[in-house]
């Protein structure tokens, strides 16, 4: 009876995850969605602890086993109440690496138990095989999303030297050789190897991120996010664990799709995402700076007057936003020009920001209506109709070198045309180029004009003026 009130606990778990996935995909159920899938995750657990059973015992240890949960669930919790919107990708890339770490260890404990069993020498090489493969994309995600973590907060630099990516290649080769090994020989016979594997693996990680370039950190978190939800399902496939095995599957299949998706948004291939560092280093944007032109400035008052008296505004969110945590005034703006008739809309680019749906999170967080927000395609179409554009700290996405300059490294790259409208105002602190390192031709062009300053002043400001008006 305890077996099945465990599998049904397991079957509802699997069913929620699968429920919580699918409205994850539109942002006005995402946040239910989030909390069906956590409740089956719960479920899951606390059948587990009570219910699960291995010849005849229980797990025991509950005091261990709770306050371990109780140490997580609030460090989480906290963590996740007091990140600011800038970080959110940072804070990603460190939970991602956790559950990296955690299905790696799976993979080391379950190889003990077989070194110390006395059935060791019979072992069934699938098992070990499952071990080698849960351990070896488990450390490489920890040690890569680490590796991200850093980049993202400012506290690792790009690195990269000549031959780097070939010895990334001989690095994995030896790593997959040895793992091989280890899966033909017997476990209390190659124990000093397994532990060989998991450096070779850690070391294989770190230098599988340090010289992917800052603009393609979005796809690296989406690819190790994929990592992390197959090395899981290693470890369901060892504990014969159903609700483990989905939860891992659509994981790893969700990251690797929306990492597919990602690419194709920028029009690179993933392998060129991950040998081309791009966006890594200054000289591209010293270089492109030498190329620039000039550029005229707008005062408070004439944007006010503009985007007051305008039919279509289209607000184009980026990174400069998140910093400045100007998301709520920018909806305070949104409310203010629709109080006049103005027809406020936002274009959201996929790979804006420092993860995927950074700018849909951020401005959800503001309660921005989701149907105001537009995909890049349905943007695309309405932005010669568009009166005025205002760009909020978005650079490489609204970048025209992406359409008309072959020598450019964002050549190719689907964009939001929005030098189609009419105006385009763009807000930024400085001329300084975006992460990509590149200058941008769209700030030069007769009908863009420059509102410097921090975004969040400069739209208190706006919206004052607007109000005024």
């Amino acid at each position: 009876m305890e077996l099945n009130l465990l599998v049904l606990c397991y079957l509802i778990g699997s069913v929620t995850f699968i429920v919580g996935l699918k409205m994850l995909s539109n942002p006005a159920s995402a946040r239910n969605g989030n909390m069906v899938a956590a409740v089956g995750m719960l479920i899951a657990i606390l059948g587990t602890i009570f219910l699960y059973e291995e010849n005849g015992q229980k797990l025991g240890n509950y005091t261990w086993i709770f306050a371990a949960l109780l140490i997580g669930t609030v460090a989480g919790t906290m963590m996740a109440k007091r990140v600011q919107m800038t970080a959110m990708p940072e804070m990603v890339s460190l939970f991602n690496g956790m559950g990296g770490a955690c299905a790696a260890l799976i993979s080391v404990i379950e190889f003990r138990h077989l070194v110390h069993t006395s059935d060791a020498a019979s072992i069934d090489q699938t098992s070990l095989l499952i071990i080698m493969l849960g351990l070896i994309i488990g450390t490489v995600s920890f040690a890569g999303s680490m590796i991200a973590w850093g980049k993202l907060n400012g506290s690792i630099k790009d690195f990269a030297f000549k031959g780097q990516h070939i010895i990334n290649i001989v690095l994995l080769l030896m790593t997959l050789l040895l793992a091989g090994h280890n899966i033909i020989n017997r476990p209390d016979q190659i124990e000093f190897f397994f532990y060989a594997v998991v450096v070779l693996a850690l070391v294989y990680g770190i230098f599988f991120v340090l010289p992917i370039g800052g603009a393609d950190m979005p796809v690296v978190i989406s690819l190790l996010n994929s990592f992390t939800g197959v090395a899981a399902a290693c470890g369901g496939f060892l504990y014969d664990n159903k609700v483990m095995l989905t939860g891992g599957i659509l994981v790893g299949a969700a990251g690797t799709l929306l990492t597919i998706l990602m690419c194709k948004a920028m029009n690179r291939s993933l392998q060129n995402v991950l040998i081309g560092s791009f966006g890594g280093g200054s000289t591209a944007g010293s270089a492109a700076q030498a190329g620039g032109g000039t550029y005229k400035e707008v005062t408070l008052s004439d944007a006010a007057v503009v985007m007051s008296y305008a039919n279509k505004v289209m607000i184009v969110p980026g990174y400069g936003l998140a910093v400045a945590q100007a998301q709520h005034v920018c909806h305070e703006l949104e409310k203010a020009l629709e109080a006049k008739g103005v027809e406020v809309k936002y274009a959201i680019h996929p790979v804006a920001g420092r993860m995927p749906g950074h700018m849909n999170v951020l401005l959800a967080e503001a309660d921005v209506s989701y149907e105001k927000l537009l995909e890049m395609e349905l943007a695309n179409e309405e932005f010669k109709n568009t009166d005025v554009v205002l760009i909020l700290g978005a650079n490489d996405v609204v970048n025209p070198a992406a359409k008309s300059d072959p020598s450019s490294p964002i050549y190719g790259m689907p964009i939001l045309e929005v030098e189609e409208a009419k105006h385009v105002i763009v807000n930024k602190r400085s001329m300084k180029p975006g992460y990509a390192g590149i200058e941008n031709q769209l700030f030069f062009q007769p009908k863009t004009s420059m509102l410097f300053g921090d975004a969040k002043k400069a739209l208190q400001d706006l919206l004052a003026e607007v109000r005024n008006l």
